[in-house]
């Protein structure tokens, strides 16, 4: 494999070459402290230090990353280009046992930035490697961000003002999401690659390089650079980047930055972009490490934040870039095993009804129907036992099969003719009559499967 330094060379257009690269004059760099280690040795990973000075630092930055060098070393140099000041914040980077030119980070990184590099020894997953993160940090904010994240000169900045004044928040960029195509991957599927024609046609030089690239690369399997530092300088990457606006067209807009009345605000809580104090995180605990793999674990830890009282913001000023990849069969699987472990944990139903995720029902549709289900419950709380009760039942059920890869129907199967068949009936029957529209839709949608 030909290893791209993204530090210590660059790329250029014309021939399609790197070339050495002097560094560029730094800030003087902060006294470092003797009194501290600059390498750390555990049973479990190691960890190297760059720039350990002594000064106090306010954010800590918690990247975990794995496979991902070519985006990472990317991320790092936006993040070496805040606003806020370089000797106040941190980036632990946590190698989750990368088998690509992760590694080699550490040595190449120029940052002006206290740097800590965590090579885990064996891959333990994302909850594990973030709960490292945090324990090493220093700061009294955490900022959760993916190791592919391209995070915008005011990033920080923007995140840290939330919680000057306020100390019970959590604040995403998520929900605002902006994907950009930073290199041309070889693993990209079909639709990642017609999309990335689409935008590459309308720049004349990006369109040059990815015409280059299918004629004498396209077999290769090194990634092809699209995007350079000094594109990330001038923002002309923006030229590759989309958005992405599923959580808010999904019904989050109507509620505002601060998702006033949203029965569901937990799902907010999405670690590839988000922020919270270390003091939260203590009372509510960390990342539950029995999620291994893709998904829900960030859901889960944001219920226990919901539930001890954070509120959530959502700032369109707080994005940054996710850097395209190309996307893991695995995800599928994983992603449901870990819901089937959140619905189990926790089996109450503001997170049972995000089974009806399934059904591709809009958030604003979950949110409609839990209302209606808890206004049910406290002015009839006697009449509706058998409606409310399969219904509970049934959103269980979705995860555990989708779990287990059966198909997902005959969810509540009752003899014709039973009692409480016969009771079901009658009481989703006078649902609409009494107000209760988008609680009969969704326990239709889904018992008559």
């Amino acid at each position: 494999m030909i290893k791209i330094d993204l530090y210590d060379s660059y790329y250029n257009r014309s021939d399609g070459k790197y070339y050495i690269k002097k560094k560029e004059k730094n800030l003087k760099p902060l006294k470092e402290s003797k009194n501290k280690r600059d390498k750390v040795d555990n049973p479990l990973y190691k960890m190297s230090i760059k720039n350990n000075h002594k000064h106090p630092i306010k954010v800590s930055i918690v990247m975990p990353t794995y496979n991902k060098y070519y985006q990472t070393s990317l991320s790092l140099y936006g993040l070496s280009k805040q606003t806020f000041p370089q000797a106040e914040y941190e980036v632990i980077l946590v190698d989750d046992a990368s088998s690509d030119n992760t590694p080699n980070i550490f040595k190449e990184a120029d940052v002006p930035f206290k740097f800590k590099y965590i090579r885990m020894k064996q891959n333990k997953g994302r909850s594990s490697v973030r709960n490292i993160g945090i324990n090493h940090a220093e700061g009294n904010l955490l900022i959760f961000l993916d190791g592919e994240m391209l995070a915008p000169p005011a990033f920080i900045e923007n995140h840290y003002k939330h919680h000057v004044h306020e100390s019970n928040l959590v604040v995403t960029g998520a929900m605002h999401y902006e994907g950009v195509y930073t290199f041309i991957m070889p693993d990209y599927n079909e639709d990642q690659v017609a999309h990335l024609k689409e935008l590459v046609s309308r720049d004349p030089e990006y369109r040059r390089l990815y015409e280059n690239y299918e004629q004498t690369q396209q077999h290769s399997n090194v990634p092809c650079p699209l995007v350079t530092k000094e594109d990330i300088n001038t923002n002309r990457f923006q030229r590759l980047s989309f958005p992405n606006r599923y959580f808010l067209n999904s019904g989050l807009k109507h509620f505002g930055e601060r998702l006033e009345g949203f029965t569901l605000p937990y799902i907010a809580f999405l670690s590839g972009n988000v922020s919270v104090r270390k003091a939260n995180l203590k009372k509510s605990g960390l990342f539950d490490e029995t999620f291994v793999g893709y998904g829900a674990e960030d859901w889960e830890l944001g219920y226990r934040l919901y539930k001890n009282g954070v509120q959530f913001v959502l700032d369109p000023s707080t994005v940054a870039y996710h850097q395209e990849h190309g996307i893991s069969k695995r995800k599928v699987k994983e992603q449901w095993g870990n819901h089937d472990r959140f619905v189990k944990k926790h089996p109450n139903i503001d997170v049972l009804i995000l089974s009806l995720e399934w059904k591709e029902l809009p958030f604003m549709h979950m949110h409609q129907t839990l209302v209606e289900y808890k206004e049910l419950k406290k002015r009839f709380p006697d009449e509706y036992n058998e409606l409310t009760h399969a219904f509970r039942v049934m959103l269980f059920r979705i995860i555990e099969y989708l779990n287990n890869g059966q198909p997902v129907t005959k969810l509540y199967e009752l003899p014709p003719g039973s009692e409480e068949r016969i009771k079901i009936h009658q009481q989703l029957e006078t649902l609409r009559p009494r107000g209760f529209d988008y609680l009969a839709s969704s326990f239709e949608q889904i018992y008559y499967l």
